[in-house]
């Protein structure tokens, strides 16, 4: 159970309040920022969640490399036409489902017997006719366009062109639906081009698709969303992996249709826009993008060592699909597939740096996408998480400038860190089960900032108190109160409060008589050498100076501090004070001169109660004292010290506490200001001085000297004085106050209604 502690509301915490909630804000606010730094806090997130759990692999995709062995047989990069144009039949008739080239044929093929023969028709003085006498030469060109339209499911790209290109459009092949005003929004926001590099006409009207394959990472070089569609201002683009998708699943006449998620299907966290394929649904916002799930995709290398745990490999290379010994062979892993031709060859330059692995193929990228969208794997970050983020952060920060004042640092500690492991855990779960992107590294980088920089102010706070407290009290209490106060100081409330106090009033006896005969030097010099010695017997144990009255001082116990057992430490301390005295009277005889010196004698009175204690006073000036009847009542024992002529008197709830002290009952009187009389008793010593003899014998002869004065049995009390043990302890000064008062009754006749209360009528 989490403990409340009480906070006083002062400028220090309204301070810390308004620069906490500064913070606050300006943390809630940057959690939507797109601030490189803010972004990279959610790609470390992310990165790490795709490391953690990437994507399971997939049989819908396979990657025809052109790789270091095709490229020694075949040539450099880009292959002659002739050589793609048979590629393209034998995937074709191994059954691919689309093909996908990862480039752009922008040029004519140079090795192309006709372009060669244009070549040499512009030489000069050099007779054509005379070199070749044939009449059909091929044209690799034509070959490559016409094996594109006999497969049916080829599908060509464009990319960013340069800007002296402008007039360069991508053959639209007007297979993307879209309403007017939707197609207003992605104009807007989806990735956008001015230019592009095209293939040349006669491909680009031969295949069954053409879609762009541009691609920006992110500021860090890291590839982690794609663009689906592509606008020019003008008109929107489908994606590469769109058009693959396409021709695979509905054909070459086949459409994409974009549109608004329709609000009875749309969930409670989900996308504005869905992009449709057939049965297939690709959730994505305004811009198009979608974030590329990442997995694995192995090749032999990796598959030989182990690497990335992978066990079958997910490309064919290109040599083996032109090697008709293997078409049965390859074949069964081209059938009902996802062809993407590219290439691994680091000489190439086609490298990405990925979510999961740095410097991977570009063809990769393509063939995860194609392969999670088949999957129907996503991963998606719509807008409400954002809020989400913000909402925990404004939330939890919140939390802890409220309440850790009140709870304590180690819970608050215990409560931040749960609340981080759970957004962590939370975030991650998500990741898995929904493939929902939260990031819960920043919001609880906030979050812990708040709490870090709420326990400094507080600890510095607590310096102040506790300097403050250190300085207020520092000569008024008792260590062991002090360094109670220093761990709580909430128990300093100003305005007080109500709690069961011990309190003492000391007195020096006729202190009038005693400063009359002394120079003022000395007179001070006297007080200072008591109050000292009073003042540490009283701090020694763990009791509270309240104030100084001229020769008298006022202490209490319990309080500000819980002081246990604070009835006998009052007693013990008063004790301790009359045998100081003792010392005090030594010094005061040792330097005395001729004259006759004036010893100290003190009157203590203690009482125990419920007391308001606390800061009172003004505005202006304070003082932290006690206030209440049972204050009222030790002055007034104080004050009968003098009357009944012993040293300490205390109260019936003191001796409640100390019924083991040696304590003999003085009287039953009813003081000024009372309306009920009280019990009050004369304190002799401690426990030990209890279990004296000689203490045992006064005892019991005054518990019967007692029971027959208040029987009204005057005669027989008063000769039972005259015993020798009512000389002891120095109790004939109150035996001489109960002899001349039974005088008086026997004189004058007992009071009408006597129950044996004494009626004091001084203070």
């Amino acid at each position: 159970m989490i403990k409340f502690k009480s906070v006083d509301i002062d400028r220090g915490s309204v301070f810390h309040f308004l620069f906490l909630l500064l913070i606050l804000v300006v943390a809630a606010h940057y959690s939507s920022s797109s601030q490189s730094w803010r972004l990279q806090f959610q790609h470390f997130v992310f990165d790490t969640f795709n490391k953690i759990h990437p994507r399971e692999r997939g049989n819908s995709v396979v990657i025809v490399d052109i790789d270091e062995q095709a490229l020694a047989k075949y040539g450099q990069w880009p292959w002659s036409r002739d050589v793609l144009s048979e590629l393209t039949l034998r995937l074709t008739e191994m059954g691919a489902k689309s093909i996908v080239y990862d480039g752009v044929f922008a040029e004519k093929d140079r090795t192309s017997p006709k372009n060669f023969l244009d070549y040499l028709k512009e030489q000069e003085n050099l007779d054509v006719q005379s070199v070749f006498s044939g009449k059909d030469i091929p044209d690799f060109d034509e070959q490559f366009a016409r094996a594109i339209k006999d497969s049916g499911v080829v599908v060509t790209g464009f990319t960013y062109g340069e800007k002296a290109r402008v007039n360069h459009k991508p053959l639209d092949k007007k297979r993307l639906q879209i309403r007017s005003d939707v197609k207003k929004i992605f104009l807007e926001d989806a990735p956008s081009f001015v230019a592009a590099a095209v293939n040349l006409p006669i491909f680009s009207k031969a295949a069954a698709g053409n879609g762009s394959f541009m691609a920006r990472p992110d500021f860090d070089g890291v590839l982690r969303r794609t663009g689906m569609v592509f606008s020019d201002g003008e008109s929107l683009y489908p994606s590469l992996n769109l058009e693959a998708l396409r021709v695979a699943v509905v054909g070459r006449k086949g459409y994409i249709k974009l549109a608004n998620t329709p609000l009875e299907k749309k969930k409670e966290i989900d996308t504005n826009y869905r992009i449709v394929v057939g049965d297939y649904i690709i959730p994505v916002e305004s811009d198009g993008k979608v974030y590329v799930y990442y997995r694995h995709f192995c090749n032999e290398q990796d598959v030989q060592r182990g690497k990335n745990n992978c066990l079958v490999t997910d490309y064919v290379s290109a040599l083996y699909a032109m090697d008709a010994d293997k078409k049965n062979e390859i074949a069964s892993l081209i059938k009902d597939k996802v062809v993407l031709i590219g290439s691994s060859s680091e000489g190439l330059k086609d490298l990405r740096n990925t979510a999961i692995n740095p410097h991977r193929p570009g063809v990769e990228v393509h063939a995860n996408v194609v392969e999670q969208i088949l999957q129907g794997k996503y991963l998606q970050r719509p807008g409400i998480l954002q809020d989400y983020e913000t909402s925990f952060i404004f939330f939890g920060g919140l939390f802890f400038i409220l309440f850790a004042p009140f709870i304590g640092v180690i819970v608050s500690l215990l409560l931040c860190v749960t609340l981080i492991f759970a957004a962590v855990f939370g975030a991650f779960m998500a990741y898995v089960d929904y493939g929902l992107l939260i990031d819960p590294v920043y919001p609880s980088l906030s979050v812990l900032c708040i709490f870090i920089v709420s326990t400094i102010l507080s600890y510095i706070r607590a310096e102040s108190r506790r300097k403050h407290i250190r300085n207020a009290f520092g000569m008024y209490v008792a260590r062991g109160v002090m360094r109670d106060l220093e761990k709580n100081p909430d128990k300093l409330k100003l305005g007080g409060e109500s709690r069961d106090l011990t309190v003492m009033f000391t007195d020096i006896r006729k202190f009038t008589s005693i400063s009359e005969g002394m120079s003022p030097e000395e007179l001070i010099h006297l007080m200072n050498e008591f109050l000292t010695e009073m003042t540490d017997i009283v701090m020694i144990h763990e009791g509270t100076v309240d104030k100084y009255i001229g020769d008298a001082m006022m202490a209490f116990w319990n309080a500000p501090g819980d002081v246990e057992y604070h009835e006998r430490k009052a007693c013990e301390a008063a004790l301790l004070m009359q045998g100081a005295l003792d010392v005090i009277n030594e010094k005061i005889i040792k330097n005395a001169d001729e004259k006759e010196p004036i010893l100290l004698k003190a009157g203590i009175g203690i009482n125990t109660g419920s007391c308001a204690v606390g800061n009172m006073g003004s505005r202006q000036r304070f003082a932290y004292s006690a206030l209440g009847d049972a204050v009222n009542l030790s002055s007034r024992l104080e004050g009968l010290t003098k009357a009944y002529k012993v040293g300490i008197l205390i109260g019936e709830e003191t001796y409640q506490s100390v019924l083991d002290f040696a304590v003999l009952d003085v009287d039953l009187v009813r003081v000024v200001g009372r309306s009920e009389p009280v019990k009050i008793y004369a304190l002799l010593g401690n426990e030990e001085e209890a279990e004296k003899s000689e203490f045992q014998t006064l005892k019991n002869a005054h518990d019967d000297f007692m029971a027959l004065y208040r029987n009204a049995e005057f005669k027989k009390a008063l000769k039972l004085l005259d015993q020798d043990v009512f000389q002891s302890y120095n109790l004939s000064g109150l035996y001489a106050v109960y002899k001349g008062r039974i005088q008086d009754f026997i004189d004058n006749g007992t009071p009408e209604n006597w129950n044996g209360v004494y009626f004091a009528r001084g203070k």
